[in-house]
């Protein structure tokens, strides 16, 4: 009988000592109800899916404050997606009431009190996108649970207008456009106004996204409106001045919706664009994928933030002090440009046929066009350098796969990187580059056997794939899953990459305006993967000789 006590006596123990819950949380719109998950013996985690953080938006308007809700709001299920093309670009998925996030907290023995913030930006091309992201098995791309619970850290997943509905605009006041921005910025002011309720530190949240959502992130940091409301941020593969990240001639692309929708272009414009169907906006947002080496796909993605003179005041490269304060870690993956190669010039992922020479310089003359033959020649000869007289294969496709990464991604993350360092007070600055290769790389695939790490691949392993669903990985995949999961979650906790609780395989210094080191991820990392100077070569050209190349008048 006093054996059965003992027992009972400890399943009672450990039943409390696993109870750890938030139950109930009052927020300013109203009370939530998460889910309570098991994790682990002395591991819970509460998840709230789906609640508002701002009201349904007004179509072309900035978000608004949530009425708030009577009784206690179930937040147990994701909510839609923002009205946007599906990926076949020929219907539309999605609805105009999209302006929830979802909230990982994570509670060792008792309830978890102020922890470290993590919020998270999709990216999408600003086009397409979810705060849960794509689906595999029930499992989201999204999901933050991994990483709250191995990094002990709330995560924060947000829905934001995207396609027409977030980026259109006439370039003046009757369509500003950054609705989408602004969704952004609504949620993480959000955040830091109730995620003490949660058990969250709203002095300690760090933004972060890839992509177009990396890019969000940089102008959220860029922005005078968000001040005091984070303290650090990390963009992965996509920064404030890549290329596509800024349009500079909205009203061209706003006319040419217009016309499809059976609009007028003149004065009457925006407000007829305001009554058309949102569906029928969103179709006609479709941009045109097709590209060649002499209409790169890059110059094709035209539904970008826009300087407003409201969230962004000037061009993004004239606004790094509004960031001196805030942590900033910025990388991109090895082979991020190879999803634009693989569409600009299909011979690449092609084993046995060659990649023409000419296609290496068609591409190059679309890239320096507004500098003419000079921009050409001199870009030709920074990329063809290590050639010598009889390039392989191998060597020229590889090469046209770096033009692209360096022109789309890596040059303008590494001037973003200078510009912080320079700009930057209390703020620190880190540098990666991501090169686990492709997992579909080899003989049996559509990809390229010497396919390095493609647009996009980083994302499984910041969100612990390897972990959720351990049959589709090796164990070097969890390897890089644990690095990038420490890394992230550190530096969220203390501005400083190797500190935080979460052990690291190689210290990583800062990037500073004389040092310019950076860190190489990789599943068999030491200190031979701390670099200096990334491709010190190819950052000179594009940064410093082919902008101080003359411009050509005319053709």
């Amino acid at each position: 009988m006093a054996l059965f006590g003992i027992l009972a006596a400890v399943a009672v123990l450990l039943e409390t000592a696993s109870a750890a819950s938030l139950g109930v949380v009052y927020t300013e719109g109203g009370m939530v109800e998460g889910e309570s998950i098991r994790l682990g013996l002395f591991r819970r985690m509460d998840v709230f899916k789906g609640i508002p953080y701002a009201d349904m938006p007004g179509r072309f308007e900035k978000p608004k404050r949530h009425p708030g809700w009577d009784g206690i709001l179930k937040a147990k299920e994701y909510r839609n997606r923002c009205l946007q093309l599906n990926l076949l670009m020929n219907d539309v998925r999605g609805s105009e009431d999209c302006l929830y996030l979802n909230i990982w907290v994570p509670h060792g023995s008792s309830v978890s009190s102020n922890l470290p913030v993590m919020v998270w930006i999709y990216g999408g091309g600003f086009l397409v996108g979810g705060s849960m992201g794509a689906n595999f098995l029930d499992n989201y791309l999204y999901s933050g649970q991994e990483i709250a619970d191995r990094g002990d850290v709330i995560v924060v997943t947000l829905g934001y207008r995207v396609g027409s509905l977030g980026f259109l605009s006439t370039g003046d006041a009757d369509l500003p456009g950054n609705y989408g921005l602004w969704d952004q910025q609504a949620a993480i002011a959000w955040v830091h106004r109730n995620i003490r309720s949660f058990g969250g530190n709203p002095d300690n949240v760090t933004i972060f996204g890839e992509s177009a959502g990396g890019a969000s992130v940089s102008m959220q940091t860029l922005t005078p409106h968000n001040k005091g409301l984070f303290k650090r941020a990390i963009s992965q593969s996509g920064v404030a001045l890549c290329p596509w990240a800024i349009n500079k001639n909205p009203r061209k692309f706003a006319e040419e919706v217009a016309l499809k929708v059976n609009c007028p272009t003149d004065e009457k414009m925006a407000a007829c664009l305001k009554m058309t169907d949102p569906k029928v906006l969103t179709m006609a947002g479709t941009l045109s994928l097709s590209s060649s080496p002499d209409s790169p796909l890059v110059y094709n993605l035209v539904l970008s933030p826009v300087v407003d003179g409201d969230f962004l005041p000037d061009e993004p490269h004239n606004l790094f002090h509004n960031a001196a304060d805030i942590d900033y870690l910025a990388g991109v993956n090895d082979m991020d440009g190879h999803i634009f190669t693989g569409s600009d010039v299909p011979s690449v992922n092609s084993q046995l046929v060659d990649t023409p020479i000419e296609d290496v310089k068609r591409l190059l003359a679309s890239l320096t066009k507004e500098k003419g033959r000079l921009g050409l020649d001199n870009a030709y000869s920074t990329y063809t350098l290590d050639w010598g007289t009889n390039p392989s294969r191998e060597t020229i496709k590889k090469t046209v796969v770096a033009i692209e990464t360096d022109y789309i991604f890596l040059i303008p993350t590494q001037a973003a990187l200078y510009l912080h360092a320079a700009n930057a007070t209390t703020g620190r600055t880190y540098s990666y580059l991501f090169s686990e290769p492709n997992r579909l790389g080899g003989i049996t695939t559509p990809f390229p056997s010497w396919l390095g790490a493609d647009h996009a691949d980083d994302l499984q392993y910041v969100f612990g794939k390897p972990f959720t669903t351990p049959l589709g990985y090796w164990p070097r995949h969890r390897d890089v899953s644990k690095y990038m999961i420490a890394y992230w979650t550190n530096f969220a906790k203390t501005g400083d990459p190797n500190n935080g609780g979460l052990s690291v395989p190689v210290f990583w210094p800062a990037f500073t305006s004389t040092g310019h080191k950076f860190l190489e991820i990789h599943a068999r990392m030491d200190k031979g993967y701390v670099g200096q100077k990334l491709r010190m070569r190819e950052v000179n050209f594009w940064t410093s000789v082919f902008p101080s190349l003359p411009e050509i008048t005319s053709e």
